[in-house]
């Protein structure tokens, strides 16, 4: 049978309805189920405080609420101490969210962002991740900012539970954000604190397996062979385009280590490895490709390119005043490999060898 004309997009555009539909309908669940357990959870800790329940007392309404509702889930004596946990974590959750209205006699009026608290803030990105993405918060993340920070991330790029905790233990909340950097000076507003905001320091490797002799190669061929971690480490945005992509200047051959393109700031970014310490004439170096890159790659919509230098030591004042005066905006920032052993534990981990021969004695 002929289609008719412009049958296709028809297709396309009620497949883009149904997952919005669907998408509505999961995000709508998860916020009365949200809803549900917030009251059950205030709702306990209220009694406790006043008539001084204890730990027994849940377990009864556990198994009291499992025998009314035998194929209701969630109900676990344990699963109410969270509800309780996240009742006392946030006892403003069903006040208005950020950009909610209010009535104020005959008119409707926006309600200003400034006049809100912190914790009023956080509604609308605490509604829209899982009561398991809370649990993890709940027991890994006890500092009320930084906990509101991976909420909100979460919220944003749709994490799942497994790249939150992947962020948590990396220690993303103190390491965003954190690289020296020329943006201020060199990009204009607000893209200068996109392009804060999208640096690390130090940038995190450890799914990385390489010897006490690699070189600036290795390390690159390494990050390329994994290049789906080292986007997530890198954040969202960002587009693989190539490693030692080639440059040709008055005759002359040159290869920066690896390109990429920022969907969000819509500007290439160039980032440049260095194994050793950080030395002020990589910065010079790196300013040379971007004014290269903005001459022969840059499309006139697209924002200035942007460098980032990643080191393995960097000196703060080195670096500092080696981007001053450069007007191509620049960050630096360190690498680790692996986490540093505690000194309790040096000398008591067992050595690769060690490993190779309980595995063959275990074989065999």
């Amino acid at each position: 049978m002929k289609q008719p004309a412009n049958y296709n997009e028809f297709v396309a555009q009620l497949k883009a309805e149904i997952q919005s539909a669907r998408l509505e309908a999961t995000l709508t669940a998860n916020v009365h189920l949200l809803v549900l357990y917030w009251k059950m959870g205030k709702a306990i800790a209220d009694r406790e405080g006043s008539v001084g329940w204890g730990g027994k007392v849940v377990e009864q309404l556990a198994s009291d609420l499992r025998s009314e509702f035998p194929d209701m889930k969630g109900i676990s004596s344990r699963n109410l101490r969270y509800m309780r946990e996240f009742a006392n974590a946030y006892p403003l959750f069903l006040q208005p969210a950020v950009g909610a209205h209010r009535k104020d006699g005959n008119k409707i009026l926006q309600v200003p962002l400034a006049k809100l608290s912190d914790v009023q803030k956080v509604q609308d990105p605490l509604a829209k991740i899982t009561w398991y993405h809370h649990i993890t918060l709940l027991d890994k993340v006890k500092d009320p900012e930084e906990r509101l920070f991976y909420i909100t991330e979460t919220a944003v790029h749709g994490w799942s539970r497994n790249v939150l905790v992947h962020q948590i233990e990396s220690g993303l909340y103190r390491r965003k954000g954190n690289a020296v950097t020329n943006f201020a000076t060199t990009l204009p507003q607000p893209q200068s604190d996109l392009a804060k905001e999208l640096m690390k320091d130090p940038y995190k490797f450890d799914f990385l397996s390489l010897g006490e002799a690699y070189k600036e190669k290795d390390l690159e061929n390494a990050l390329v062979e994994h290049i789906t971690k080292f986007l997530l480490e890198l954040g969202a945005g960002f587009s693989y385009v190539g490693r030692q992509y080639h440059l040709e200047v008055g005759g002359e051959d040159f290869y920066i280590d690896l390109l990429f393109y920022h969907l969000k700031l819509r500007c290439f970014v160039v980032i440049e490895l260095k194994t050793g310490k950080f030395i002020p004439e990589y910065a010079s170096k790196l300013n040379f490709y971007l004014n290269v890159v903005d001459d022969n790659l840059r499309h006139p919509t697209d924002g200035p390119s942007i460098g980032i230098l990643i080191c393995k030591e960097r000196n703060k004042v080195i670096a500092e005043y080696a981007l001053r005066g450069i007007n191509r905006p620049i960050g630096v920032s360190e690498y680790e490999l692996t986490e540093n052993i505690p000194p309790s534990l040096k000398g008591k981990l067992p050595t690769v060898k060690e490993i190779e021969a309980e595995l063959a004695d275990k074989i065999d």
